[in-house]
């Protein structure tokens, strides 16, 4: 069983492409078996398969919504009406994915770190010193979220 860490947004956008600056990043590192890693980009429904092939998600997307840049905020929607209303560039692909899905009755179990943003910066694809100086911690808290959920996915398969 693999959760998968799946980074969302667009890389061209400045902060809104948080979470693909995050899968890039832990995609230079030795992720334990069992975590699988996804560039998401602005992918919508073309992620669909991935919802449907792991049992748990954990999704990294920028969000606008008036808090200090930065702020993280884990969530764990579980229809789309859970997901922080601006949700970014992207909002309706995502959330109508989230539909579908939860239709179908093939939604995972989700965890979003919803990353505050200030604003969409077009066409530049670095991050604001901002959010720089807390991707280490939220690389961090990323990982150690995975690492928890395959520790006690474990636990239950023995027991």
């Amino acid at each position: 069983m693999a959760v998968l860490i799946m980074g969302i947004g667009n890389y061209l956008m400045g902060d809104e492409g948080v979470g693909v600056h995050v899968a890039q990043r832990l995609a230079m590192e030795a992720l334990p078996e069992g975590i699988d890693l996804l560039d998401g980009g602005t992918g919508g429904f073309f992620l669909m398969e991935y919802f449907e092939n792991y049992p748990v998600v954990i999704l990294i997307d920028a969000t606008l919504d008036e808090r200090p840049t930065g702020t993280i905020r884990i969530i764990e929607p579980r229809f789309a009406a859970d997901f922080p209303r601006a949700m970014s560039t992207h909002d309706i692909g995502l959330r109508d994915l989230v539909e579908g899905l939860t239709i179908l009755g093939k939604l995972p179990k989700i965890y979003l770190f919803a990353v505050s943003i200030a604003m969409v910066q077009p066409q530049q694809i670095e991050l604001s010193p901002e959010l720089e100086q807390g991707m280490p911690g939220l690389l961090e808290h990323v990982k150690t979220m995975a690492m928890n959920i395959l520790k006690e996915t474990a636990g239950q398969i023995l027991a």
